[in-house]
């Protein structure tokens, strides 16, 4: 038979007892987290969101609350009323491991099923049934702990914001579809049938309406939706911190950022040093092969072209040649070379060569077609030691405005640190990357696209280019815009805007879309630009990315209350699902099947 809560009131949280609480009479409630019968003596360890706390039914004591105690199982809901006393053999893996509680009470609030997996620290059960029971899964320590982080974070980002003179306010969640370059989840009009909302990719376009509308500087903690393949750090929805201010300078949007940053980093214990080193797209690609590169450790790349021109034909080399010194993988066997070759071919790579660096000299197939001297200057191009193996590249498809090679080579270098553990834990690297191509070349549909959005500003001395029709010259125009990263992760991107009417309409007939078009998907805002629009600029960061970082969490998954799978599937809650055709009918759908792929 359950009890009733009645008027009992909790008046400490487990995990927060301590030695200096002994002799306080203490009402806890939570979860039986494990039960051991001793006979006359039952232990119970109670649990809520703050830890742990033993508790001690004695028989000789109090004999009708051990008695009850005898019934309690794993997860049943309970309240203990007792007094605090200090343990004769703390447990120092407890916060309240010096104390215990001598139950004088006990009130069975509510049973439980056994459940599909314990709730323990170190849990077994795969991701897909923690994910359907996410409940149980959310009463342990990681997820609180990850969840408890995630608050304090975006505490002190408001509380930041707010003292930089923003104000937060929310933009819409049911807008017009205005793709953004990803697909829209759309929402049916039932009051205006065969017309539909769509949920925001961002706020970008509502955001620079509040800068036109004179509100200075905005920000908000905003849900955003893209209908796109997801991978670790992807979600359906996710969670941003977007900020707008207007007559900024770049370095004036990247300080109000730094500040933020160092902030919510030390929120997690963790020391961030301002100003944030800077470097420009070109030149990360050039070191790193990445626009997001891991600054943690080194191994750069390095061009070695010039030294492969005599077999550049036998070789079947098109482009450039890409090579980086792993430090002391000359020791790796011909399997873990073969692997790596593996690796590069299935990441793009038409050739990949190899040559080892001992105190004899330099050790390669490629002496046939280059020669010794050829290798030992590759080798040095490369910054190798003895002890080191140097990993060229050459790309199998060549892409406009984009050195193939070095991206190969890029992440070969994030595999082989993974693989010699050359990345340190414990380190920060912020990075601001700035001189952003303004457009793209998209492999997809071979057609030149924008680099970031189409709102992104233009370099001044580049604005004429617009209506130059080659893929060549509108590759090669540069953006406002910019990236920030930590540690080889990409927190967010952003810009100085397009704030004249003339050069948005251009932006848009220069990606393809005729007036017509772009007056239909996009004229409130081009309106709106002509009544006054000042410069401005902003970033947008991934929230859940930050906070993963924070926690030493791979996936954003683990710091998401209730995340979707990698099929955009909510377990717990079976969504997404059927609707009644009842609910179809009032909305004017009818559903028919999907051509396959």
């Amino acid at each position: 038979m359950l009890d009733s809560l009645g008027t009992l009131q909790r008046t400490h949280y487990c995990g927060n007892l301590r030695a200096a609480d002994a002799g306080k009479e203490v009402v806890l409630m939570g979860w039986v987290h494990r039960r051991r019968d001793l006979g006359n003596l039952i232990f119970i360890d109670l649990r809520d969101r703050s830890g742990l706390a033993q508790i001690v039914f004695n028989k000789e004591q109090q004999a009708a609350a051990h008695a009850r105690a005898e019934e309690l199982r794993s997860e049943f809901v309970v309240a203990v009323t007792g007094r605090v006393v200090k343990r004769q053999k703390p447990n120092p893996d407890l916060a309240s491991g010096e104390v215990e509680i001598m139950a004088g009470d006990l009130r069975i609030l509510n049973t439980a099923k056994t459940p599909p997996f314990m709730v323990e620290d170190e849990v077994t059960a795969s991701e897909e049934t923690r994910l359907r029971y996410r409940y149980l899964d959310l009463r342990r320590t990681r997820p609180r702990q990850n969840l408890a982080l995630r608050h304090r974070v975006i505490l002190e980002i408001r509380k930041a914001m707010d003292e930089l003179g923003f104000y937060e306010i929310e933009t819409p969640m049911l807008t017009r579809s205005t793709p953004e370059g990803a697909r829209d989840y759309l929402v049916p009009s039932r009051v205006h049938p065969g017309q539909f909302y769509a949920l925001p990719q961002s706020p970008q376009i509502f955001k620079q309406i509040l800068m036109i509308g004179g509100l200075d500087r905005y920000f908000q903690i905003v849900k955003c939706f893209r209908d796109e393949d997801l991978r670790a750090d992807r979600q359906p929805e996710f969670t941003q911190l977007d900020l707008e201010i207007s007559f900024p300078t770049q370095d004036a949007i990247f300080s109000v950022i730094e500040q933020v940053m160092v902030r919510a980093c030390a929120v997690a214990g963790i020391t961030a040093k301002a100003p944030f080193r800077r470097m420009a797209y070109h030149d990360v690609i050039r070191r790193f092969g990445s626009d997001k590169p891991d600054l943690r450790f080194g191994m750069e790349l390095h061009d070695v072209t010039e030294h492969f021109a005599p077999a550049r034909e036998t070789l079947r080399i098109e482009g450039q040649v890409q090579a980086l010194a792993a430090p002391g993988a000359a020791a790796f066997s011909r399997k873990q070379l073969d692997e790596i070759a593996e690796k590069a071919k299935g990441l793009g790579a038409r050739g990949v060569y190899m040559l080892k660096v001992t105190a004899e000299g330099v050790a390669s197939s490629l002496e046939k077609n280059l020669g010794a001297d050829a290798l030992r200057k590759i080798a040095a191009a490369a910054e190798a030691k003895p002890g080191d193996l140097v990993v060229a590249v050459t790309a199998k498809e060549q892409i406009p405005g984009t050195d193939a090679a070095a991206l190969i080579a890029g992440q070969l270098r994030l595999l082989l640190a993974e693989q010699l553990k050359l990345v340190p834990k414990d380190r920060w690297e912020f990075l601001w990357i700035t001189g952003f191509a303004l457009f793209e070349w998209n492999t997809t549909e071979k057609a030149v696209v924008s680099a970031q959005h189409p709102f992104t500003g233009i370099v001044e001395e580049d604005v004429s280019k617009l209506e130059d029709a080659s893929d060549e010259v509108r590759l090669s125009m540069r953006s406002k815009g910019y990236d920030l990263v930590l540690n080889g992760v990409e927190l967010g991107s952003g810009s100085i805007r397009i704030h004249q009417q003339d050069v948005q309409a251009r932006v848009f007939r220069a990606l393809g879309l005729s007036d017509a078009t772009a007056r239909n998907r996009f004229g409130f805002f081009l309106d709106a630009l002509t009544y006054g629009t000042p410069p401005h600029g902003g970033i947008a960061l991934g929230l859940d990315r930050v906070v993963a970082l924070l926690a030493g969490e791979k996936s954003i998954r683990e710091v998401i209350a209730f995340p979707k799978t990698a099929k955009a599937q909510d377990l717990m809650a079976d969504a997404p699902s059927n609707v009644d055709t009842d609910q179809l009918d009032l909305l004017g759908i009818q559903l028919k099947p999907l051509e396959e792929k």
